[in-house]
């Protein structure tokens, strides 16, 4: 392990030192940054899985209540994890010019403006979580539920936001070790407080002993506990080594001002603030999605609902060579080394691709196996695999799209690529949804999604292979 950490660094260091790197040292390292961060992401949904496993056992309502905010609470997400991202590409941008006491800079800077940002977002969360149910047109049956998952996911988005920020610097520092590492323990600690939080105290049989097997009973309010509490412990232990251990980044025995200067929140929000936007029209389109769904049934939201967590095993390895892609650019532009930019944006691309093509093979082969873990309902299983299939073909093309925009993220460059996923999703996938669910059920919904995911990635790779994202940022970079 400490070898591979080594010979990581190294192939880093190159970068930022300007050698020249052979095309095999560039694929090792896109490998080697892409294998730990693929881990992070899928550790991730893996985590959503579980609690759609444990809360399916309990029944169609108790599913549908967590599926009917899934998309709400994607959006908060979101917009976190845009805030953050506006603090990590700067320190990835200076980390690769070599200027490591302006990086920790940023991120003394970085800790109070995302925590008061997400505080507020969080308070914001809180006051809607009542109605957002109704809002979304979700069924009374499961509306309670609904709200009190979605209060809980809001009253401890600040130690998320931290997570999220702690993880980000770490993995623009080219260490992305730690944060899988993390995010596995997190998906095990969401297991172990699922299983005491969400079902009651109930006899287990085990090596063919029967015992008594305490738990709360909590049922939705119980995995919505058992999330955050895991999220709460992932977060400290981030932040922890992130600020004492980290090697470029390391806060102690160093002073430093933490209130935000103006210079680094506009940059901050040059980068975010597209950013966020598009995470708001992006979900939002979702959450228009969603309400299109609620009148299908409480079947048609469970069987949208697992199929989206289902999915996202499947687009997750794309996300983490995202990661991956953002770091590879950021220092490479960092360090003004455009061709170099080029090599990784291209290579970390078509390897995405390649990856999301085997991932939808599995997802279409073993759609019913996938959906059955999470539910027992025969019903939502029949009509969760048949959505789940229609969505396997668009998972190269979706893998482009996802790439791309960790390339151009890495780039300091995200208003035109934000602009592109609003018109692709707004203009295209709920147009044909609209006009295809009245007549196909959940199935037009999923087959306008598949549509739309495969405009997006040809688009995506149109501007990729055009060049001009790098304009901007290389330029600034020689000044």
């Amino acid at each position: 392990m400490s070898k591979i950490k080594n010979e990581t660094n190294s192939l880093l260091a190159m970068i930022r030192q300007g050698k020249p790197m052979t095309g095999r040292q560039q694929l090792w390292l896109t490998v080697q940054l892409s294998v730990p961060a693929i881990v992070a992401q899928l550790s991730s949904i893996l985590m959503q899985y579980i609690d759609a496993s444990m809360v399916g056992s309990l029944g169609a309502n108790a599913s549908a209540s967590i599926g009917l905010v899934s998309t709400t609470t994607w959006l908060f997400w979101g917009v976190c994890s845009a805030a953050a991202t506006g603090f990590s590409v700067q320190v990835a941008h200076l980390i690769g010019a070599g200027d490591m006491e302006r990086a920790r800079a940023v991120l003394r800077q970085s800790i109070v403006s995302v925590f008061v940002f997400s505080l507020l977002l969080g308070l914001a969360g809180v006051a809607i979580s009542g109605s957002l149910p109704r809002w979304l047109g979700g069924d009374p049956v499961i509306r309670r539920d609904s709200s009190l998952y979605f209060l809980i996911f809001s009253l401890f988005l600040p130690m998320l936001q931290l997570n999220f920020l702690a993880g980000g610097m770490l993995r623009c520092s080219g260490n992305m070790r730690i944060p899988s590492m993390l995010n596995i323990l997190m998906c095990v600690l969401d297991v172990i407080f699922n299983f005491f939080l969400i079902f009651p105290t109930r006899d287990v049989e085990l090596f063919g002993s029967t015992f008594r097997m305490p738990g709360a009973g909590l049922g939705v309010e119980g995995a919505a506990l058992g999330t955050v509490f895991a999220e709460v412990v992932v977060a400290a232990l981030m932040m922890g080594y992130l600020v004492t251990r980290s090697p470029e980044l390391k806060l102690t025995g160093e002073k430093g001002r933490f209130i935000p200067r103006r210079a680094v929140l506009k940059q901050a929000a040059h980068i975010s603030l597209p950013m966020g936007l598009e995470h708001v029209v992006i979900c939002g389109a979702q959450i228009m999605t969603t309400v299109i769904v609620a009148p299908l049934g409480i079947i048609a939201i469970a069987a949208n609902s697992f199929a989206i967590t289902a999915e996202s095993l499947c687009y997750m390895p794309g996300y983490g060579i995202s990661d991956a892609a953002t770091t590879l650019v950021g220092q490479s532009l960092g360090a003004g080394r455009r061709e170099l930019t080029r090599r990784f944006s291209r290579m970390t691309v078509y390897m995405g691709m390649g990856v999301m093509a085997f991932m939808g093979v599995l997802m279409y082969v073993f759609a019913p196996q996938i959906i059955g873990i999470m539910t027992p309902v025969e019903e939502i299983r029949t009509l969760g695999t048949s959505v789940l299939r229609i969505e396997a073909f668009a998972e190269p093309m979706f893998a482009a799209s996802i790439v791309a925009y960790g390339v151009f993220v890495g780039a300091g460059g995200t208003l035109v690529p934000s602009l592109m996923n609003f018109f692709s999703i707004w203009a295209v996938r709920l147009t044909l949804a609209f006009w295809l669910a009245p007549t196909m059920g959940l199935r037009g919904v999923w087959l306008a999604m598949c549509i739309e995911l495969c405009f997006r990635g040809t688009i995506f790779l149109i501007r990729l292979e055009r060049g001009k994202w790098m304009e901007k940022r290389y330029k600034i970079s020689q000044t």
